[in-house]
């Protein structure tokens, strides 16, 4: 009698019954007893009560017993982690037991046992399984390292099970090295970066392997093998050469994973070179072959082959015929073949393609038969030269007046119309023919479009649209919007004939509509026309942008992560793993740069080494060429305030005798400067301030009734275009609140692609500035802005920059990681507590010495001596004295910086006198350093400084 009648009983009592059963000193009993309680578990019932009795029938030599028990001692353990405790004797003792199946049992079992208790007592028994004679010891062991790993990840470093994992790797049987490479891969996927570092030696021991392990252990080393970046494309076509013998295996699972590591290890090597021409043609024959499989696999070697069409086109142009669709396949099948086929049409190839698609049109399946007319379209957008063949095939598809088919072709052709403008007007009359037919949102705002666009060339325009507005309101937003902006065009090209009509629409839209979109643009049309026609025609009947190609290519980094991801089930939802696995932290794979390419330059052999090259450098790249330090940054979480380790520690910076103390910045702020960088900022600045740059903005320049309250906040500008951040723009400005400096940036996501794991890091700067806390960030999706303040904390590690208050960035996220500099406004860095005592301030003041001279001008500053005072103790320089000197107003201040130096100035104001003179000093712990800096009036811009 078969194990299924342990299922079928529901007697009550049942628990006391198998409790005296295992207790039983009949073996047979006691595992009938066992097999009871598994069969309970196994449905749902309760049966934790028994734990004591069932752990005490693991003293047995009984293999199936055994196997019962740990089953079930792996399902109840983590609600009894106590009485788990009992077990591990018997695991231990197990562990080293004669027969090697009880020895792999045990450490598989302890593995799986997810109790911290039990953990502990793992750690001997793993390590002796580990180098266990029995091969099968061994690679279960190597499996037992990823799930002890993904409990205490700390543990498996601390007690050396990574090496142990590494050994493995060099084992004489090839399924060890295979479990070894799975959990290798599972260690660095759980950790979200490679803990493991390879090496061209493992990497050979690896394809050695290769060759004997089955069909899943090639596919892990395969894997594997593909996150690994070679230091050159000699070594790269070295491992090429190895693994396409495994192109012509028999399991599609090995041949996509041998085209992943082919088409990775291809962009390392030049496109025209001889090899990747023959490797090339050799990937094409086992995709080929994946197509004669089952309908499932087939689909899933197609939507990986669309997306090596899209990287790479080459590889399958001569094989059009293979992806022609048969009568038998199903519709996923054959929706796939079509969109693979469109990418591979060209100019030689069209006439096939064409024919191929107009037979598709005359099928049963409606899905089909729509996808099939809507990709001659396509092939129109793509193949230009076959335009008015494609044009032809549709008008042909018209004719037979199949309902469906006539709506998808005035949609294709309204795309048509838009690519190539002016070209095929001649087929509106037989369009118009057709339009009682249409009754689907879609292909009526198409031909509402169409009779729009080409109102001039249409006779009875008004009356066809007008058609259209008696069932305005039954008709489906889409194609109210479409006729509401096709009446308008009518009208702004023959206003006399349609004044009624296009009173009526406008009336409809705005007033008997209760849809906002609708409502919103009817207005907009309303007010455009009625007080500029010519601004309305300007507007509504500008030129249009021609359609693109192939609007529905993948963006080139989702793609370049995809094909690292061929043969998962990433390829298959042409989605990244982090957008469908819940929590995934597994690292961004990218495929590596091209030989010879300055990306490939800048590569380290490995991610771990990159991590690892972090070396000071005694010279900071301008912010147009950020190479140096941000190259090396970890882009980790950022220490905690209070927690900066000793690399934070602001040093102070070495001032020569002849550079002003705030390092050549002085003389950015308040005019133009002599190189390049600060005449741009300066450009900048005057944008919003005039000429007396940043400082003019706290002023307040442009007149007294303009002088703004507050601490000054510069508006945000843009720091990282789209362009360059792959679709992620960021604009910023920095500000002073509650005694800390805030970073205060807007993020907008323009791309397809949403994006997650943002993490952001400074270079080392001249005020040893950091982020705070990290960036509170977690996801941007497409289309999405976002608002964000960092605090920003001063602890950091400190590095004189030019200008001085630069600062260069690195922005993390989960496509790619950039680069952009910004320049602090000055004021930022006074501190609060920067009033001092007048008696030391006079004292201080007298001790300076006068050899020194810096000299400025502040221009056009139209405000009185008290509001100036006003104005700049809001943004912490405080006026210490006042004095009336000939008629003139000596005001006399002084600000405390954030790294402790103390700057003190005279500002000399005359009555009616727009220009104000400046002599700023500075000293660095009111003492010990002293600097002084004596401003005349002058042209803005000119800079004397002399050594102390």
């Amino acid at each position: 009698m078969t194990d299924s009648k342990y299922f079928t009983t529901t007697k009550k009592g049942e628990v006391f019954e198998m409790r005296s059963e295992l207790n039983s000193e009949k073996k047979e009993k006691k595992r009938e007893a066992v097999k009871k309680v598994i069969a309970s578990m196994t449905v749902g019932k309760d049966v934790s009560a028994l734990f004591p009795d069932v752990v005490n029938c693991m003293q047995t030599d009984n293999l199936e017993l055994k196997k019962l028990v740990y089953l079930y001692l792996m399902n109840y353990a983590k609600s009894q982690p106590d009485m788990a405790i009992m077990a591990v004797n018997t695991f231990v003792k197990d562990c080293e037991d004669a027969n090697p199946l009880i020895r792999a049992l045990a450490v598989r079992t302890m593995g799986c046992i997810r109790v911290d208790k039990i953990t502990e007592y793992l750690c001997e028994p793993l390590r002796k399984c580990l180098k266990d004679e029995d091969p099968y010891v061994r690679k279960t062991a190597a499996v037992c390292v990823a799930k002890l790993y993904d409990i205490n990840a700390q543990l498996v470093e601390d007690q050396g099970f990574l090496d142990a994992l590494r050994d493995l790797l060099s084992d004489s049987n090839p399924m060890v090295v295979a479990n070894a490479v799975a959990s290798m891969s599972e260690i660095n996927e759980a950790s979200g970066h490679p803990v493991i570092e390879m090496n061209p030696q493992t990497i050979n021991k690896l394809l050695t392997a290769l060759n004997e392990c089955t069909e899943w252990g090639q596919v892990f080393i395969l894997d594997f093998l593909a996150n690994y970046i070679p230091k050159d494309d000699r070594e790269a076509q070295s491992i090429c050469e190895r693994v396409t013998p495994r192109l012509a295996h028999a399991n599609a699972a090995v041949v996509l994973s041998a085209v992943k590591v082919a088409m990775k290890l291809m962009e390392m090597m030049p496109n025209d070179s001889e090899y990747v021409i023959t490797l090339t043609k050799k990937l094409a024959p086992p995709l080929v072959t994946l197509l004669s499989s089952e309908p499932e696999v087939q689909y899933v070697a197609l939507r990986n082959i669309n997306l090596i069409v899209q990287k790479r086109p080459d590889i399958l142009k001569h094989e059009m015929k293979v992806f022609f669709v048969k009568y038998n396949d199903p519709i996923y099948v054959k929706l796939e073949k079509l969109d693979i086929m469109i990418r591979l049409a060209t100019q030689a190839n069209i006439a096939q393609v064409l024919a191929e698609l107009k037979e598709y049109a005359t099928e049963v399946d409606v899905d089909f038969v729509r996808k099939s007319v809507r990709a001659i379209g396509r092939c129109a957008i793509k193949v230009e030269q076959s335009a008015e063949r494609c044009v032809s095939t549709l008008l042909d598809l018209i004719q037979t007046k199949v309902n469906y088919v006539v709506q998808e072709a005035v949609v294709v052709i309204k795309d048509i119309f838009r690519k190539y403008p002016n070209k095929y007007e001649s087929i509106i009359s037989t369009l118009c023919e057709n339009l009682d037919t249409l009754d689907e949102p879609d292909a009526r705002a198409s031909m509402i479009w169409i009779i729009g666009e080409y109102a001039e060339r249409i006779d009875n325009a008004d009356e066809l649209l007008e058609s259209f507005l008696d069932g305005f309101h039954d008709e489906n937003t889409q194609v109210q919007l479409a006729l509401l902006t096709a009446i308008v065009k009518l009208f702004l090209k023959r206003p006399t004939a349609t004044q009624e009509l296009i009173q009526q629409v406008l009336s409809l839209a705005t007033q008997e509509s209760d849809n906002p979109d609708l409502r919103d643009r009817g207005y907009i049309y309303w007010r455009l026309l009625s007080t500029d026609p010519a601004a309305a025609k300007e507007v509504v009947l500008a030129e249009k942008p021609l359609i693109s190609e192939e609007t529905d290519l993948l963006e080139p980094t989702l793609l370049d992560e995809l094909i690292c991801n061929i043969a998962s089930l990433a390829s298959v939802y042409h989605k990244p793993p982090s957008a469908f696995v819940e929590g995934s932290r597994g690292f961004r794979k990218a495929l590596p740069a091209r030989s010879g390419s300055d990306d490939a330059l800048a590569t380290p052999e490995s991610p771990t080494q990159q991590r690892q090259q972090v070396q000071p450098t005694s010279i900071i790249p301008s912010q147009d060429s950020l190479i140096g330090d941000l190259l090396t940054l970890d882009l980790g979480p950022t220490q905690p305030m209070g927690m900066a380790g000793p690399s934070a520690t602001p040093q102070p910076i070495q001032n020569s005798a002849a550079m002003d103390l705030l390092g050549g910045g002085l003389d950015y702020l308040l005019g133009p400067s002599e190189s390049p960088v600060q005449q741009q900022q300066q450009q900048q600045s005057q944008a919003f301030g005039g000429d007396a740059g940043l400082l003019g903005d706290i002023f307040g320049v442009g007149g007294g009734a303009g002088v703004q309250t507050g601490f000054y906040v510069p508006p945000k500008q843009v720091w990282l275009p789209a362009a360059k951040g792959k679709g992620l723009e960021i604009s910023g400005t920095f500000c002073r609140r509650n005694g800390q400096i805030h970073m205060d940036m807007t993020f907008i996501n323009r791309a397809m692609q949403p994006m997650i794991s943002f993490a952001m890091q400074f270079n080392k700067n001249s005020f040893g500035l950091l982020p705070a806390q990290p960036l509170n960030l977690p996801h941007l999706n497409p289309n999405q802005t976002t608002d964000v303040s960092l605090a920003l904390d001063v602890t950091g590690p400190i590095q004189k920059m030019e200008p001085l208050t630069n600062l260069q960035v690195a922005i993390k996220n989960s496509v790619d990681v950039f680069y952009f500099a910004c320049i602090l406004p000055i004021h930022v860095y006074f501190t609060e507590d920067g009033q001092m005592d007048k008696r030391v301030f006079l004292a201080t003041w007298k001790d300076i010495p006068s050899q020194n001279e810096v000299q400025y001008t502040l221009n056009n500053m139209q405000h009185s001596a008290d509001v100036v005072s006003n104005k700049l103790q809001e943004n912490n320089i405080f006026t210490i004295a006042k004095r009336n000197v000939e008629g003139q107003d000596m005001l006399y201040q002084c600000l405390k910086l954030t790294n402790g130096i103390w700057v003190l100035t005279e500002l000399k104001i005359s009555p009616g006198n727009p220009n104000y003179t400046v002599r700023p000093t500075s000293c660095d712990n009111a003492s010990q350093y002293s600097f002084r800096a004596s401003i005349a009036r002058q042209p803005i811009g000119r800079l004397r400084v002399l050594s102390c």
